[in-house]
């Protein structure tokens, strides 16, 4: 492990308090210049020091990094290979341009920021710098080939799931990509195909939220819902381990364990919607959502329609 990866974990572990220079130098084994060469480097990638009479602290939140996302976590596919770009137009796009670089192999890329952020439907995503998560899952080979709707699906509850770990917060679903708290959007997903490769892009408003002015309906963030800041890194691993856990059920056909679980976070069952899909406007009673078989409704004239994620939009107002 290089010095600069080890005393990260070591400033990142002490959560914001100060660890004296000798520490550093010791559990790194680095000498006073591999030391300052390895606190110039975590510089470089973002991090911002204090250093004062009492040793070196890392000002939390901290910005997303590789090294700690990746270490120790728990993971068989996605998470094990991440990158961590200040900026970026959309994670989406530099997760597909690294395919070839990828061979096969799942990827993770992040952003600060996204100058070109993508939602569904041809609208933005908005997310103020160094706030969020915004993250992209270039997917292995054998994840790649599972259903798209049920990927959708999974990718919506792994979010829900990670929050709920990290922060404690009881996060909800709405169809057919909407993690919401309190009824207000917290987060979304974007599955896009491109040449045989699959990119799940996911956007988490964790310590801000775009303004009402920027979004067409009420948008959250997991701060205010906590009442701190919140430490981004924890997030996106949670997010990401629980990812991985459910690309490994849907490759061993478990789709009926991934129906209950968003069916236990789903506020949608039972109610009436309107709902935009490829044969225009359909208005009905959801009835279910299914991994395979998408949002399940009992339309007013009263027939039993099925609508795909990817083609279809809930209608407000």
């Amino acid at each position: 492990m290089k010095p600069a990866d080890r005393i990260l974990e070591l400033l990142y572990d002490r959560q914001g308090g100060y660890v004296w220079t000798d520490e550093l130098s010791a559990s790194a084994g680095a000498d006073r210049g591999a030391l300052e060469a390895a606190l110039n480097e975590l510089a470089a990638r973002g991090h911002r020091l204090d250093r004062g009479p009492a040793g070196v602290r890392l000002c939390r939140p901290t910005v997303l990094d590789a090294h700690l996302i990746e270490c120790d976590l728990p993971v068989e596919q996605i998470g094990r290979h991440v990158i961590c770009f200040g900026e970026v137009d959309s994670t989406n796009d530099v997760a597909f341009a690294s395919a070839a670089q990828a061979a096969g192999q799942a990827l993770v890329v992040t952003a600060e920021y996204q100058r070109a952020g993508r939602g569904r439907a041809g609208r933005k995503w908005i997310c103020p710098p160094a706030t969020g998560v915004l993250a992209s899952v270039l997917l292995h080979e054998a994840a790649a080939s599972l259903p798209k709707e049920a990927l959708t699906i999974a990718a919506g509850v792994a979010l829900a799931e990670g929050v709920d770990r990290a922060t404690g917060v009881a996060a909800a679903l709405a169809w057919p990509n909407d993690v919401l708290v309190d009824d207000a959007k917290l987060a979304g997903v974007l599955v896009e195909v491109r040449d045989g490769q699959v990119v799940i892009g996911v956007g988490i408003n964790v310590n801000a939220a775009p303004s009402p002015e920027q979004v067409d309906r009420p948008a959250t963030h997991l701060a205010g819902a906590v009442g701190r800041e919140l430490e981004r890194t924890d997030i996106c691993r949670e997010v990401l381990v629980s990812m991985d856990n459910w690309l490994i059920e849907l490759s061993r056909g478990e789709f009926e364990s991934l129906h209950r679980a968003w069916l236990g976070r789903c506020q949608m069952i039972n109610r009436r919607l309107r709902v935009r899909g490829p044969e225009g406007i359909v208005a009905g009673r959801v009835l279910d959502v299914h991994p395979l078989e998408g949002l399940v409704l009992m339309t007013d004239d009263g027939h039993r329609v099925h609508l795909a994620a990817a083609t279809s939009t809930v209608v407000r107002g």
